[in-house]
């Protein structure tokens, strides 16, 4: 991803070290997928995907955080993908008549955070809080994307922050509130799909971020788009389950197949048009 040159959000705040890291020693990608109650509160993060299969029976202590040299080139990029997404969704809310686009803030933590939909830490993954308007990011999440998962690179984080974004244009939009409002008067399986249907919709849009951008600022480079669709393939509710347990229970998914996933991040990336992502209208067996 092509970032050279380009401004820092001004919306960024860095409390890394602020309260120290915390470091889990065991786990990797077991468990079963969740809803937790980050989700609930917040919208739906991405992070959670990978958060929640991580395993149980971890140990944690507390060290004093020391970033190198590639947790400051993740924090430059966070800030500058965060600048674009600012960019971007500020001439789409004033092309689309939205009126004027209020930017998110971008919180860097490491290990345990404080946010306005309550406490979390790095296990929760990055994720939007609407009480604050905030997205809330460990960098250390984009390393366990590469070596856990093996969905790494640039693009790919960016993804990841876009998505997070993307929630947050739902919020202003009012279609996180009025989804969650929905969601309390279903049962859990409904709410669950329409967590799905939350999750897609915010995928096409982080897509519609990268569509502009590259129009912008020339950004995507070869492999990039890629690298995106590879991450995305590998956060599906399915692909995790199989991974976990070795069989799916789609009764539970909240974020989506993979194959839904790919498809939504891929029809962003391909329109560049946020009024072609409905994903509440088609039927559920349709998204």
């Amino acid at each position: 991803m092509r970032l050279d040159g380009r401004r820092k959000s001004n919306n960024v705040n860095d409390r890394r070290g602020i309260s120290g890291r915390k470091l889990g020693i065991g786990g990797g990608i077991i468990g079963v997928i969740l809803v937790g109650v980050v989700t609930l509160l917040s919208g739906g993060n991405l992070g959670d995907v990978l958060s929640n299969v991580m395993g149980s029976g971890q140990l944690t202590t507390q060290t004093e955080y020391k970033p190198d040299a590639e947790d400051e080139r993740l924090a430059d990029l966070a800030s500058k993908v965060l600048a674009g997404t600012e960019d971007v969704w500020t001439q789409e809310f004033r092309k689309q008549g939205w009126g004027e686009y209020e930017c998110p803030k971008l919180v860097l933590f490491s290990g345990a955070v404080q946010s306005g939909c309550g406490h979390a830490t790095s296990q929760t993954g990055p994720f939007y809080c609407s009480a604050d308007q905030t997205v809330y990011i460990d960098l250390d999440f984009f390393k366990q994307m590469q070596s856990q998962i093996g969905a790494g690179g640039d693009f790919a984080y960016a993804y990841v922050i876009a998505h997070e974004v993307g929630h947050h244009v739902q919020y202003l939009l009012g279609t996180l509130t009025q989804a969650h409002e929905q969601m309390n008067r279903v049962s859990q399986t409904e709410a669950n799909q329409i967590s799905v249907r939350l999750e897609l919709q915010a995928d096409f849009l982080a897509g519609v971020w990268a569509n502009r951008d590259n129009a912008l600022f020339s950004s995507i480079e070869p492999g990039d788009v890629e690298n995106a669709i590879n991450a995305a393939s590998k956060i599906g509710d399915d692909y995790l389950q199989r991974k976990a347990t070795g069989r799916e229970q789609p009764e539970t998914f909240n974020h989506g197949r993979s194959s839904q996933r790919m498809a939504w991040l891929t029809k962003g990336i391909r329109t560049g048009d946020p009024t072609q992502g409905d994903t509440f209208s088609p039927a559920y067996s349709q998204l």
